[in-house]
């Protein structure tokens, strides 16, 4: 660890402590690489490590389709699901001010010419996220992860399968690097994969991707804060952040029992969470909770490769000796309860893919609230206070980005050279 903190925006002293506000991958990953330029830092959370989205995701690190959520497909979706309860995109039809003024905006968002554009800022990312994941495992983070090789795409007819294939070729035409790829039968899937069924008649085989188990990640990223000396604090709820310029700041707790926490700066990074901690500073984009559901079941041919399926938009990994689906977009508020319904309709969407599957003996049940903005491009960067930094709005990607943001946001902390050139599109003042 390094034993001086870099340089700090000029005008303004390096801060030797950082209290970060969240204990997903955003937070622990910004916490931990502040930690290797010398800072202290505590990390609060409302509930627990990875008690948010970082725990039930799907775990899938593919840069080869990261893509921006607002899109022209993704908004027809939307459109059909206020009809359709099976649809893989749900809004619910009650009346939410806040909600329908996220959806506006994010309508505003799904146009061609505007994913082109957001498009154009994934592809830096994509070409680098995965270094972020090397260097945290080169230097201590001992969690594997597990190149996909390949990643199966599993599809019920050539609809589903050409509906990958054009999106590669848009990707392509914004500048991305080309996804390597081959196009492959039923048989051929089954052949890697005999856990799909009969229903599965084509398919893409994606290499040069990764997949982790994201709560064994996360409870080896949180071991490795606190090795460093970080200091984590569960069930600690921030209900707001003062500035206290020269003196740094104050993190108040929503519960009058705790303490008030005091360090020289502070990152939010509460996902779904951040509105309220971060308007009073200037940040008018609001994070929506979109919301993902998942359960593990124990197949009787357990896969070894991760397997998403287009047609369903199911994500479904393997965890050692249980298999993760991962599915739907659910714009609710994230303190909702799990809503057994979105559970089966997964169930039923998965079921005629997949052969020697005990649907009924599912385990770990989750909801979990994906931090989705407008533009569909995360907040990472300072505020209006040069004290208080914003880590937040990563949507489906957490764990693909937050490592890289997360990196990028403490070398922007401490002044560390010039500031990422991508940090202008990430800009929580935007």
């Amino acid at each position: 660890m390094s034993a001086t903190p870099g340089r700090a925006t000029p005008g303004h002293a390096a801060p030797g402590h950082v209290a970060v506000v969240g204990a997903g991958m955003a937070g622990l990953s910004t916490a931990w690489f502040l930690q290797q330029r010398g800072v202290r830092v505590t990390v609060l959370d409302r509930t627990g490590v990875a008690a948010g989205s970082s725990w039930g995701n799907a775990g899938m690190l593919n840069p080869a389709f990261t893509v921006p959520l607002p899109e022209p497909s993704v908004l027809r979706y939307g459109l059909r699901s206020l009809f359709d309860r099976t649809s893989p995109v749900s809004i619910p039809p009650a009346v939410d001010r806040q909600l329908w003024a996220f959806l506006l905006a994010f309508t505003r968002n799904c146009t061609a010419a505007r994913w082109r554009r957001a498009m154009a800022v994934f592809n830096e990312f994509n070409r680098t996220c995965l270094a972020a994941y090397e260097q945290l495992v080169e230097s201590g983070v001992a969690a594997p992860v597990t190149r996909a090789d390949p990643l199966v795409i599993a599809c019920r007819d050539r609809h589903d399968q050409q509906h990958v294939l054009d999106e590669f070729a848009h990707i392509r035409a914004c500048g991305g690097d080309e996804a390597e790829f081959d196009t492959v039968s039923g048989d051929e899937l089954r052949a890697l994969e005999p856990v799909l069924s009969a229903e599965v008649r084509t398919g893409i085989r994606v290499h040069g991707q990764r997949f982790i188990n994201p709560p064994a990640f996360m409870r080896t990223l949180a071991d490795a804060v606190r090795d460093g000396g970080g200091e984590i604090v569960e069930d600690h709820a921030v209900a707001r952040v003062l500035d206290r310029g020269a003196d740094g700041v104050e993190l108040i707790p929503v519960s009058p029992g705790k303490e008030t926490v005091r360090a020289d700066a502070a990152v939010l990074a509460g996902g779904a969470w951040l509105n309220g901690l971060a308007r009073p500073f200037g940040v008018r984009a609001r994070v929506q909770a979109g919301r993902g559901y998942s359960f593990t079941v124990r197949p009787r041919d357990m896969p070894v490769h991760p397997i998403y399926l287009p047609g369903q938009r199911l994500a479904c990994t393997p965890l050692g000796d249980r298999f993760r689906i991962t599915g739907t977009m659910e714009f609710r508020a994230p303190d909702a309860p799990l809503d057994p319904r979105r559970i089966r309709t997964i169930v039923a969407s998965a079921r005629p893919m997949f052969s020697g599957v005990d649907w009924n003996d599912r385990h770990e049940e989750w909801v979990g609230s994906r931090p989705c903005t407008p533009d569909g491009l995360p907040l990472v960067g300072r505020t209006r206070s040069p004290r208080v930094h914003v880590s937040g709005g990563h949507g489906m990607w957490g764990m693909v980005l937050g490592p890289l943001t997360g990196r990028m946001l403490a070398d922007s902390i401490l002044g560390e050279g010039d500031a990422h050139p991508l940090l202008r599109h990430l800009d929580p003042l935007r």
